[in-house]
């Protein structure tokens, strides 16, 4: 199961993360939200980083050209869009992309048979946020048969990952909210808590093999 930190918004909250073994960051390019970068200081950090991690951009109903831009300029190894994307925007990205869906009860899972292009990532629906809630969805929704395939969003903490891994087992999951002090600003302790508990699980599982 592979990890995202994401709101970094700063170099040595995103050393931390690399330190203890995540497998991807995240910036946050939209204006509106409290974790906001600006390109110039994700390429910043981004330089700072080793090779083998992946640096993901989050955007909500971005203009094409100004993601292909701003991944460029940010040093982007993938694209994750938040907003209403459609397929043919999707097609238009010069780089790799994670496609949100904002999941509820009534949530049509058929819908993802259309995004072969892309990754899927599985967030709360939440009609006044595009992510970083920290609400979570009914997991069990996500029918067993593409649970290895998804990334799991939305109110992830660290009771939730050994939960998640068990009962789910998804590719990934996106942290975020779970892991802050505030709004952008992780906090040590929590980061290096549920990195080692992510790398405790993911050992117990090489064991199994």
């Amino acid at each position: 199961m592979k990890i995202k930190i994401c709101g970094i918004t700063k170099l040595e909250d995103a050393q931390l993360c690399v330190e203890y073994g995540v497998d991807a960051i995240g910036f946050i390019f939209y204006p509106k939200s409290k974790r906001y970068i600006t390109p110039e200081k994700a390429k910043n950090i981004s330089n700072a980083l080793p090779p083998f991690v992946h640096q993901v951009g989050v955007f909500v109903n971005e203009e094409i050209d100004e993601v292909n831009r701003i991944a460029s300029i940010s040093k982007l190894t993938a694209v994750q869009l938040h907003g209403t994307e459609s397929l043919e925007y999707i097609s238009k990205i010069n780089y790799p992309v994670l496609k949100s869906f904002g999941v509820d009860e009534s949530f049509n899972f058929s819908i993802l048979d259309k995004y072969k292009s892309c990754g899927i990532l599985l967030d709360v629906k939440d009609t006044n946020q595009y992510g970083g809630t920290g609400k979570s969805f009914n997991w069990d929704l996500i029918p067993k048969e593409i649970r290895t395939k998804v990334i799991i969003a939305g109110g992830v903490g660290i009771n939730d990952v050994e939960i998640i891994s068990n009962n789910i087992n998804p590719y990934g999951v996106d942290v975020s909210s779970s892991v802050e002090t505030e709004p952008g600003i992780k906090d040590k302790a929590k980061v290096i808590e549920l990195l080692k508990l992510i790398n405790i699980i993911k050992q117990n599982k090489y064991a199994e093999l």
